[in-house]
């Protein structure tokens, strides 16, 4: 038995059972899960957490199931990386990178928001999941989807990376591609949930998906030895994820197993969808929806539903809001993988180029414990890169032709 009591509306207050909404009825404000904290307070501890499974499960108590969860029992507890080699090159003593990208079973953050948001699905009853997605959750959902017996629809934009095409049809998910943008589908899927009894993960299921994202804040304080960091630098789509890492923290204090939390939490974006950031910089509270441009496309959503609290999250904790160009996000890629061995999506390069921009600027400190979230494989957007290297050099296979290629200049 979990500890849920039910849902309450963000803005007004207003509760609400434990039901498959997502909207306020009297201020249209969005509804977030309401926790039964006091009883939490006396069940969850260091040592009981310690002592739980080696996956996002073992913060069981504070995500937001009734029952044991159906699907998911080996996602999150990905590493923590103390990146020296990065950190070198940024300038940074204290660097770690918060490595999603090897999570577990689709190589993204989104495996802890589905693995909840399809457990809860099978809660309320229901036999078909559903999404629109840039991708990431397409793949992550139809996994799910095929683990738990379920159906699954899914629609993507019609110029999705062709990876992560493929990463959603192979477990039999029925993919839909619309001619538009992820807000085109998102609203069109919103019209659909009305008509079809569908567990839209991300719409009538959302306040209990989206708390799927708080284990990848609980575990950065629990590796950081109980801790918050100084700096955490998150990617920003819809903005759940960067509000759940700072609701995470928050809670971890309110427990008693952090101290204080001072950490500042920045915002990142690729410049051709910078929502976001753009009304961060402009020292505004709303957001101006955008048509997105750019190669990070697991985080080109122009009309964020959660963009006023990433806004209002990044400028409570004393952080701010950067991107950066297509071209900074491929370099940025290159740059940890050939510091750190590690393959990102975009989105990872635009966390890696937004802290080297930060850090240029004088808003993060060489000296101070800084995490970079990581939250998607490189293997999934290859095409970001495709002109980014010279074609190999083609040999005989003897040692004559070896000669001749180092005597003219091969260099390891």
């Amino acid at each position: 038995m979990g500890y849920v009591k039910g849902l309450i509306c963000k803005e007004c207050k207003k509760e609400f059972p434990k039901e498959p909404i997502h909207v306020c009825e009297f201020c249209f404000g969005p509804l977030e899960v309401d926790y039964d904290y006091e009883t939490i307070k006396k069940v969850v501890t260091k040592k009981s957490i310690e002592a739980g499974p080696p996956s996002m499960w073992r913060y069981e108590a504070l995500l937001p199931l009734d029952e044991s969860p159906k699907v998911g029992h080996h996602t999150g507890f990905t590493p923590l990386v103390r990146a020296k080699n990065l950190g070198k090159a940024l300038g940074l003593k204290n660097l770690y990178v918060k490595n999603d990208s090897v999570n577990h079973p689709t190589f993204s953050f989104k495996d802890r928001v589905v693995s909840v948001a399809v457990s809860k699905a099978i809660e309320f009853g229901f036999d078909t999941v559903a999404c629109p997605s840039t991708g990431n959750l397409a793949n992550s959902l139809a996994a799910h989807a095929a683990e738990a017996g379920l159906k699954s629809v899914i629609f993507i934009p019609d110029d999705l990376e062709a990876g992560k095409i493929l990463g959603t049809l192979i477990y039999g998910a029925k993919l839909i591609s619309i001619k538009g943008s992820y807000d085109d589908i998102n609203r069109l899927c919103s019209e659909i949930g009305n008509t079809h009894n569908w567990a839209f993960v991300n719409i009538n299921i959302r306040p209990y998906y989206g708390d799927g994202s708080k284990s990848y804040g609980y575990e950065i304080a629990e590796q950081l030895g109980w801790k918050t960091p100084d700096n955490v630098v998150v990617p920003v789509a819809g903005s759940s994820l960067i509000t759940k890492i700072w609701k995470a923290f928050h809670e971890f204090e309110m427990l008693g197993l952090v101290d204080n939390v001072k950490t500042k939490v920045f915002a990142a974006q690729a410049t051709g969808c910078s929502p976001v950031t753009t009304a961060i910089k402009n020292g505004s509270d709303n957001i101006i929806p955008v048509k997105p441009n750019t190669i990070a496309k697991s985080i080109a959503i122009g009309n964020p539903a959660d963009g006023y609290y990433g806004i209002k999250t990044a400028n409570s904790s004393g952080g701010y809001g950067e991107d950066i160009s297509d071209e900074e996000i491929v370099a940025a890629m290159k740059l940890l993988a050939q510091t750190e061995g590690i393959f990102t999506e975009t989105a990872g390069g635009v966390t890696v180029g937004v802290t080297q921009k930060l850090v240029k600027q004088g808003r993060i400190k060489p000296d101070e414990v800084t995490v970079i979230c990581i939250t998607g494989n490189g293997l999934k957007t290859q095409e970001a890169l495709a002109d980014s290297f010279p074609a190999p050099q083609v040999i005989e296979p003897n040692i004559d032709s070896f000669e001749e290629i180092f005597a003219n200049g091969l260099t390891v």
